[in-house]
């Protein structure tokens, strides 16, 4: 309860990054915040949204609101779900399964991601709608396997990111001591050492319970913690896959397959003929390539490709509810966000991911009743000045 209390005093996302940058060290907070190079796409993102405004409509009666949607046959109660972040347990203690249980706690779906350090048997005791991300190690029957697991604890999605072909150019880590795998030297030993809430509440706690986190939907033989180099064969590869590999995937899966790091029309047309029922427009949260454009200037084009015949998620800066507002107003059917609840998360655990979920959903709330939408459905491309 007291945490709860203490989170309460974030009134937007902002505060919470505040609190987060606070508590972690700043290895930890720069893998959390920044992109890569010279950031351009990661400012790019943000830039996109505040440039765009709302063109309200008024006098719509809106004392009821209804902003509850569907999605590739999935009812969920707001028109976003909760992105997957392979680093959430570096933030909180066990913070895969503590941000889950704040998203099935709003019935929010949860995409669990592969990177994890908690395996997926492990955060479906969180409950709730979860979904699931592919990541693909260089031995694939590792990846069929964790794709076997989740379809065994009832994820009915899977998102297989594609935009990561061969390892982002993230500098501040090699400056922060923070390389793969990870080694201890001054410079990070300071910075450990000098933020002991985290240091107790996170790495201790890890040290006193089975030691340092693990890629933890490997094999246990394989599983290396962060301070290790990646066994043969269980280091991520995706620079060898391609569309074929991508159908194969599609069909093995079986269920609803959606194709995550797509930026041109065209590769979404292309994914639609190979039977793909989604895609997310992401640039990786500017993470990936520097110089993509905002997923939120790509998405109309995107969208105009698929011409509503499968379903267009997008990320990437979304860090107010009416950014949200604004990403289904140009046809988006539903948004991810993943840096506004691992915020909340590094700042205070399941309640500080709570909070930043509460945040967001007053927000959508509050801005579809001032742009007078009564439903998701009313968000429509005319919203936009």
């Amino acid at each position: 309860m007291q945490g709860e209390q203490a989170m309460m005093s974030a009134l937007n996302i902002a505060d919470l990054r505040t609190m987060a940058r606070r508590r972690l060290p700043r290895g930890i907070y720069d893998y959390l915040e920044r992109g890569v190079e010279d950031e351009l796409s990661l400012d790019g993102n943000r830039e996109a949204f505040r440039r765009i405004k709302l063109l309200p409509r008024v006098l719509r009666g809106v004392a009821e609101i209804d902003t509850s949607h569907r999605v590739l046959g999935e009812s969920i109660p707001w028109p976003f779900v909760v992105a997957p972040t392979g680093g959430a347990s570096l933030f909180s203690y066990h913070g895969d399964v503590a941000a889950a249980r704040a998203a099935a706690a709003r019935n929010i779906p949860f995409v669990i991601s592969t990177a994890s350090t908690m395996d997926v048997e492990q955060i479906a005791t969180a409950g709730g709608k979860l979904w699931f991300q592919l990541y693909l190690w260089e031995n694939r029957d590792l990846s069929h396997a964790a794709m076997e697991r989740a379809k065994a604890v009832g994820c009915p999605i899977c998102f297989l990111t594609v935009d990561l072909p061969v390892n982002p150019n993230r500098e501040y880590n090699q400056r922060n001591g923070f390389g793969t795998p990870f080694r201890l030297g001054r410079r990070n030993t300071i910075d450990i050492l000098t933020h002991p809430r985290w240091f107790a509440g996170v790495l201790g706690r890890y040290m006193l319970n089975g030691g340092i986190p693990q890629q933890a939907n490997l094999p246990a033989h394989l599983r290396a913690n962060v301070t290790r180099s990646a066994p043969v064969g269980s280091a991520f590869r995706n620079d060898n896959l391609d569309w074929d590999e991508m159908a194969r995937l599609r069909d093995r899966w079986g269920g609803k397959f959606v194709v995550k790091g797509i930026m041109r029309p065209d590769d979404a047309e292309r994914a639609l003929a190979l039977g793909v029922d989604g895609v997310v427009v992401s640039n990786h949260g500017g993470r990936a390539l520097d110089c993509a454009p905002a997923t939120i200037e790509a998405l109309p084009g995107v969208v105009a490709a698929v011409g509503g015949k499968m379903a267009v998620f997008v990320d990437g800066g979304v860090l107010r509810g009416s950014d949200i507002v604004k990403a289904i107003a140009l046809g988006a059917d539903a948004v991810l966000t993943g840096r506004a609840i691992c915020y909340g998360l590094a700042a205070g655990g399941e309640a500080g991911a709570g909070r930043a979920l509460d945040l967001l959903t007053s927000e959508v709330r509050r801005t579809m009743g001032l742009t007078g939408c009564r439903s998701v459905s009313e968000i429509r491309r005319d919203l936009i000045a």
